[in-house]
């Protein structure tokens, strides 16, 4: 048996979700600062005509961020991961070899097409499920491979015992999977129509309340299998082994499992108070909302309780830093969620721009932030070189760490404000303020958020120079970089 000193992990897809993850995060989030400075200077609206406009753009930002950055960031990083953790190495199977470069491909086939239709206006019109049929099935292909690779490795492991990261990746698999073939299931028009619009439309299986049911159950648990749950598989990993220090708490991090896996599930509703929905359903997403602060916070606490007694490594090392502000923004998302799901609190906070701002202080401060210091970490282990500049990587936190700061509390000051004025009645019960007066107290709220997105893009810019120089002129490295404390 070889030891984990000497086994040669296969890194050629990692490297290659790696480069799609940078790509895609510099496109989506350019798409994403334009948007937000449309709506501070609506003119920006008619730079490229129809294809420019806001309505146009926003959903290819929010499919660019979610499919393209996050979900190379979630390849990239298990099969990175999952070879160590189960001491395999893809190359012993030149079976799940093949399959990953399949995988590849189709991804790029299904990011194209994702972003060509966007372009063109062809949607499905559901929020994070706006892509057509064709796509859809598609994706279901990359995904069964991607599952028959994750299971190919786990039964050639070499290690016994599964580490808490592969349970998160495992749970990935199996939600995303669940959830997108209930959601998408829909009737290509194909069948009952000509012309070529049928072979590109569809007709969802659902209608009315029931059609947002499932839409919710799907939207909020996105949210959950792709935002949180690889996430957390990733930091559960990168942390300890770039820290040196040992999970905190194993038995805590399987009950936070467990409690996010039998709760994240029900508390889609609360996208939906104040609807149609049966008011017990809406209230049992309240509830199973302000519950998964529980679990949530266990895991989060879990990894700052990991950097005890070793706080002085954020002195030392940004990517430590990174990971660290990463999870106290996870717990202040996942608090500020909660609270936005009580109703009292909804009937205010719903359709404002509060929304935007809890979830960017999430995306942005969790999920962007633990991605990039995950890749940052694999660099010098994959291209076998020296991170190129630490002090880049520190300057890119601070610029980074403003923007969220900015883009968030703009939005809550506009979100509460708007939440309040939409409310405000006189003695006689009429609107205090007409739509356009709430419109025009905004706009230094807006240009605010447009800055801080244009600091956070700044900052992502610093670091795809930064993988690139040191996939390119870092100094070589013999070996791999040596950890704190000695670990697997």
């Amino acid at each position: 048996m070889q030891s984990n000193a000497t086994l040669e992990y296969d890194y050629s897809i990692v490297k290659l979700y790696m480069w799609t993850a940078v790509i895609f995060g510099i496109v989506g989030m350019t798409i994403g600062v334009l948007i937000a400075s449309q709506l501070a200077f609506p003119s920006l609206n008619y730079l490229l005509g129809e294809y420019g406009t806001f309505s146009r753009l926003r959903p290819l930002h929010t499919n660019v961020v979610i499919y393209g950055f996050t979900v190379s960031g979630i390849f990239a990083t298990f099969y990175y991961v999952g070879q160590r953790v189960l001491k395999v190495s893809l190359a012993e199977s030149k079976f799940l070899q093949a399959l990953t470069k399949l995988q590849f491909g189709l991804y790029l086939i299904a990011a194209t097409g994702l972003v060509i239709s966007l372009g063109m206006g062809i949607t499905a019109s559901k929020e994070y499920a706006q892509m057509e049929w064709p796509l859809d099935a598609l994706i279901v292909v990359i995904w069964v491979i991607w599952g028959i690779v994750m299971f190919g490795l786990i039964g050639l492991r070499r290690e016994k015992t599964l580490y808490i990261s592969m349970w998160y990746y495992i749970a990935t698999f199996l939600g995303v999977a669940m959830l997108y073939l209930f959601n998408n299931a829909e009737v290509p028009t194909i069948f009952f129509s000509g012309g070529l619009g049928a072979w590109y439309h569809s007709v969802s299986m659902y209608a009315g309340t029931n059609d947002a049911l499932v839409q919710w159950w799907w939207g909020h648990n996105a949210v959950a299998f792709v935002f949180t749950v690889p996430i957390i598989a990733m930091i559960y990993y990168y942390l300890p082994k770039e820290s040196g220090q040992a999970v905190y708490s194993y038995k805590l991090s399987l009950l936070s499992f467990w409690g996010l896996m039998f709760i994240y599930l029900w508390a889609g509703s609360h996208h939906l108070l104040w609807s149609t929905v049966p008011d017990w359903m809406q209230t049992m997403g309240s509830v199973f909302s302000v519950v998964l602060i529980l679990p949530s916070w266990g895991s989060a606490i879990n990894m700052l309780l990991t950097m005890k007694g070793e706080w002085n490594q954020l002195t030392e090392n940004p990517l430590i830093k990174f990971m660290v502000l990463a999870s106290t923004f996870y717990m202040l998302s996942t608090l500020e969620g909660p609270i936005q799901a009580v109703k009292s609190v909804n009937a205010i906070a719903h359709f404002t721009d509060w929304i935007p701002g809890h979830v960017h202080d999430g995306v942005l401060g969790w999920v962007a932030f633990m991605i990039m210091s995950g890749i940052m970490h694999m660099s010098p282990r994959v291209f076998k070189r020296e991170i190129y500049s630490k002090s880049l990587l520190e300057s890119q936190f601070w610029i980074q760490t403003i923007g969220v700061v900015l883009y968030f509390t703009s939005m809550w000051i506009a979100g509460i404000t708007q939440g309040m004025m939409w409310r405000a009645v006189d003695e006689y019960g009429n609107l205090v303020y007409s739509f356009i007066d709430t419109v025009s107290v905004l706009h230094p709220y807006y240009t605010i958020r447009a800055v801080g997105g244009l600091l956070y893009l700044t900052g992502v810019f610093m670091f795809a120079f930064n993988v690139f120089k040191t996939a390119t002129a870092g100094r070589r490295l013999e070996q791999e970089p040596r950890y704190r404390s000695p670990m697997a």
